[in-house]
């Protein structure tokens, strides 16, 4: 098999030599280590984003071309040749096989007291199930790894994170299953014209230390446009998987409508949006909501929709404090599906380690069809480009949870409804608000509703506590008119002071 040593291009060798990590190697088989330390990937990325774009290798064998989903499933590394399996540490390392959708070489490194060594590939770390085993040397390669920690108590056992295909990664929280994925950047989501999709080319993986509950991971970004350095510490917080990331990137071109911190999920519909919905279960989704804690304070909830056809939105701020894509509903009956666990899916949230300056969260919702394909993304875009040949820092936590808190004080939005009204095009929705300064409302004092409309007339504007659970429920209706589209904002208030988190909606004909 044709092997590629993408990495170490005897210029990119040259430009590194004498510095702090040193070259790497080739790595067709685990040969001698060499020397790395915090400074070795962000080296090789500058190199990397000097010299032109290579594509990574993916020519596979065609048995591996051909895989179907389940098929690929067979591929299954063993438990038992676990990187780091029997040495009492925190964690161990797998890896996922070549094939399928996931057809790139992906480099992968052991690094321990200052020394990085190839992890090479071989068919007997693979149980192959019903598949013939691959004949393929230690060149080969992997498309990507997961983490595993001891006791994890979560539902898919004690399975951490997983990265795989292109930037894409996953985390998984304690009593919660896989759900939505973050990625290393993206570029050009929602825009007119193809979207790029930059992958992560090779990961170094820190033995972890005894006692700790943190993995660190170094990885190389690149793509034509641009080449990166990511470091990312991954950690079982208790009942929530944090990863805090630092990426260094080092464009080659101007970068114009880079998504940073990018997350990508799944809305089908729930009871804000069942128009042509024929299904049994009252919702279908991974994320329910934009979540915003603006650099201001202030608290905003945007629900998802599937529109009819694509949806861009851009939530203008300042040196946000926060955003994330979120799972609000928890019970089983709020999905009634015994199979997808949707109530187990978590919720996750970008909290910005510096100030980002202005520009927006980028909101991406794409029609779809079914609940097989994410058609959501929401990511930070910055005001201004980023320069070509000048590096750019960027810090966060990415923290996966069920819930998070922000400002106790707010009353969240726990679920938005709509439907026909009595009266043809007149839309009739429905909020319900729960928790923080509606809890402490006293007896007889009803909030006020500040309701406002983009187009169109919202009327008979209803506020009251629901008899049968004691929270507070808003009505109004929506007349749009002429209009195709109208943005919708309420906030509960008393003499000006907010009473729970801002709610927006676009609604579309």
């Amino acid at each position: 098999m044709q092997r590629r040593d993408f990495l170490l291009a005897t210029a990119i060798a040259a430009v590194l030599a004498g510095r702090g990590g040193g070259a790497l190697a080739a790595p067709a088989t685990a040969g001698p280590a060499q020397p790395f330390d915090d400074a070795t990937v962000p080296a090789l990325a500058r190199a990397t984003a000097a010299a032109p774009y290579q594509p990574p290798a993916q020519d596979l064998p065609a048995s591996l071309e051909a895989l179907g989903y389940d098929a690929y499933r067979d591929l299954r590394y063993r438990g038992d040749q676990a990187l780091w399996a029997g040495r009492g540490l925190p964690s161990t390392a797998q890896f996922f096989h070549r094939g399928f959708l996931f057809p790139q070489r992906v480099e992968m490194y052991e690094v321990a007291d200052g020394q990085a060594t190839a992890i090479a590939f071989s068919p007997d770390l693979f149980d192959y199930g019903r598949q013939a085993p691959v004949a393929a040397d230690a060149g080969f390669g992997f498309a990507g790894f997961r983490l595993h920690v001891a006791g994890g108590g979560r539902a898919d056992g004690d399975e951490l994170c997983a990265f795989l295909g292109a930037s894409y990664f996953r985390a998984v929280a304690q009593g919660l299953a896989y759900g939505l994925s973050a990625r290393g950047l993206a570029l050009g989501t929602g825009d007119p014209g193809p979207e790029e999709f930059p992958l992560f080319r090779a990961f170094w993986l820190e033995r972890p230390r005894a006692g700790s509950a943190s993995t660190v991971v170094h990885a190389l970004l690149d793509s034509p446009s641009v080449a990166g350095a990511y470091r990312l510490v991954i950690t079982a917080d208790g009942p929530r998987t944090r990863i805090e990331v630092e990426a260094r990137l080092y464009p080659r071109v101007q970068l114009r409508a880079v998504g940073i911190a990018p997350l990508t999920s799944m809305f089908a519909f729930d009871a804000s949006d069942r128009v042509g919905v024929d299904d049994y279960r009252p919702a279908v989704h991974d994320s329910d909501g934009l979540a915003l804690w603006t650099g201001s304070g202030e608290q905003v909830w945007r629900a998802l929709a599937n529109p009819a056809a694509l949806q861009v939105s851009g939530l203008q701020d300042r040196d946000p404090r926060g955003f994330g894509l979120m799972q609000r509903k928890r019970d089983f009956e709020d999905f009634l599906d015994t199979e997808a666990d949707y109530e187990r899916r978590p919720s996750l949230w970008v909290e910005p380690r510096d100030p980002w300056g202005e520009g927006e969260v980028h909101l991406v919702e794409i029609p779809t069809a079914d609940e097989f394909h994410d058609n959501i993304v929401a990511a930070w875009r910055p005001a201004q480009p980023l320069a070509a040949g000048q590096e750019s820092r960027w810090r966060y936590v990415l923290h996966w949870e069920a819930m998070h808190s922000w400002d106790p004080t707010l009353a969240l939005v726990t679920a938005t409804r709509a439907g026909a009204a009595f009266e043809d095009g007149v839309r009739l929705f429905v909020l319900d608000w729960h928790g923080g300064a509606l809890d402490a409302l006293a007896d007889g004092v009803t909030p006020l509703l500040e309701l406002s409309a983009s187009a169109g007339e919202v009327r008979n504007a209803v506020v009251q506590r629901n008899p049968e659970d004691g929270q507070w429920r808003t009505s109004f209706e929506l007349v749009p008119g002429a209009a195709t589209a109208v943005e919708l904002r309420a906030r509960l208030h008393t003499g000006g002071r907010a009473l729970g988190e801002t709610w927006l909606y676009r609604w579309t004909s």
